[in-house]
Formats: C-alpha cells, sequence, structure tokens
C-alpha cells in the first residue's frame, strides 16, 4: 500500500527523464508529501504518441451508499485486469506517475515513518511508479465535479521493502520500459508489474512524523 509520496525535482528534471517535448508545461511545486485527495503530476500518453505532463487528483473515486466517495489511491497488479473497477483503465489508460521518494509506515504509538527511494547520483533521484487514469465527474465533497484522477501501481515487496511493509510496494519502472507501460500490449505491461531490485533502492530518511526529512 501507498499512500504518501514526494516528488521534489523540477520541471526540467521531469521533462528531460520522461522525454516530453511540449514547448511549455505546467508549474510544478515541489511536493515534499503527497496524500490521497490532493493534486500531483503525471505523464501519459498525447495524441501523435508524444507525452503530455498534466496535475491529476489521486485516487479514482469510489461512490459509497450513504457514504461520502472515497479516494483508492493504489490497484494491486494481481486483480487489475480482472476487475471491472480498473480493468477498462489497465487496457486503454496506462499513465507515469514522477516520484522521488514514497514512505510507509512501521509500528504504532508513534509509527515511524520510513521513506523509500532510488540510489543515484543524487539523495532522492526522479523516478515513475506505474499508474493508472480516469475522467470523474459526480459529487465530491459536497459539490459535482469533473476531474481526471489517477492510481498507483502496486506488487509484492522486495527484500528491502518487506522490512516495513511485509505485502506489497508501488510498482517502480525503469525507464526502458516507460514506452512499453504507455502504450504496449496488455500481457507485456503487466508483466513489468514486479518488485523493483532492492538494491538499487535505500532508505532515505525515517523518523515519527509524516515528514520526508528532505
Amino acid at each position: 500500500m501507498c499512500n504518501l509520496y514526494s516528488m521534489t525535482s523540477n520541471t526540467q528534471a521531469i521533462r528531460d527523464l520522461f522525454a516530453i517535448a511540449a514547448p511549455a508545461l505546467p508549474n510544478i511545486p515541489l511536493l515534499d508529501a503527497i496524500f490521497p485527495g490532493y493534486d500531483a503530476p503525471v505523464v501519459r500518453q498525447a495524441s501523435g504518441g508524444t507525452r503530455e505532463l498534466v496535475m491529476m487528483h489521486w485516487g479514482f473515486v469510489l461512490p459509497q451508499q450513504d457514504k461520502a466517495p472515497k479516494d483508492v489511491t493504489n490497484a494491486r497488479q494481481d486483480r487489475v485486469r480482472a476487475s471491472r473497477f480498473w480493468s477498462e483503465s489497465f487496457e486503454q489508460r496506462r499513465c507515469l506517475v514522477p516520484a522521488t521518494s514514497f514512505a510507509e509506515p512501521k509500528g504504532k504509538r508513534p509509527a515511524i515513518w520510513h521513506w523509500f527511494a532510488l540510489v543515484g547520483d543524487t539523495p532522492r533521484p526522479l523516478f515513475a511508479f506505474a499508474g493508472l487514469w480516469r475522467r470523474w465527474r459526480g459529487m465530491y465533497r459536497g459539490e459535482v465535479r469533473e476531474m481526471e484522477t489517477f492510481a498507483i501501481l502496486t506488487t509484492t515487496p522486495n527484500s528491502l521493502v518487506a522490512t516495513v511493509h511485509p505485502s506489497r510496494m508501488p510498482v517502480i519502472l525503469a525507464p526502458e520500459n516507460y514506452s512499453l507501460w504507455l502504450s504496449g500490449r496488455s500481457d507485456d505491461a503487466i508483466a513489468l508489474a514486479v518488485p523493483f531490485p532492492a538494491e538499487a533502492m535505500q532508505i532515505a530518511s525515517r523518523g515519527d512524523k509524516k515528514d520526508p526529512g528532505l
């Protein structure tokens, strides 16, 4: 499960890593802590095969009878093709979610938050989660809203993440697989939903607050 992550790279770094050719990009703030229901940057396939960077709402909206709608932030890789809630988006609307780290808690009172990042030339290199997106129109937080939403695919954890969260971790994609995830056949895309190598990751910080310690 991933319900907290950061994206602290600048817009030029996003343009370079994700090969976005658009002359103008949205002004992306440095986001130390992104929670469910927040807006965050997403890279998706645009017309003509190019890529575009857009801001989307984190969480597919799930209406609930006699309750407020719920933001569903994660999709399991072993259910995403069979579930009616996810399958159309997996087949037609895959995306990349830029990030620089993600957090998982361990223990209680207080929980210790562990921030996971990739190993690289900088403390928290830019990378991408495998994501799905779709449009939503309906009641949300007391008003009718129309918005684009995204969710992050999860898989079983590698040995590093399993020390904190023993059941799930977000799917992290290597740059050479971005095109395959965005526009490849579904059989090939789902084959990418595997744990990222533990040796290529690190625990960048830990603490008793939901603070990335940047």
